[in-house]
């Protein structure tokens, strides 16, 4: 038996989003094609779910960066020079 394939209306209602808008982006998105027929799999439409999935970078849903241990994050990088250091004249 073969994965089920999913056709335009259907795979734009497993990911709630309009057909037309799957058709305007479709040369950007993991899809088959046999012909004219373009048809996605579960698969594809897990890529594209991921391809526009955001999660949040702060507040209390955002994951938490592990703490720094030893030197400061920001350790390898050098001051610039004082502004009179570029002058030539």
């Amino acid at each position: 038996m073969t994965a089920p394939r999913f056709t335009y209306p259907e795979a734009a209602a497993v990911l709630r989003v309009q057909e037309s808008w799957l058709r305007r982006h479709i040369k950007k998105l993991p899809h088959s094609r046999k012909g004219r027929k373009v048809t996605f799999s579960e698969a594809d439409l897990d890529a594209i779910d991921a391809l526009f999935h955001h999660a949040p970078t702060t507040g209390p849903l955002a994951a938490r960066q592990p703490s720094p241990t030893g030197a400061h994050p920001m350790s390898h990088l050098k001051p610039l020079p004082g502004r009179g250091a570029l002058r030539t004249g």
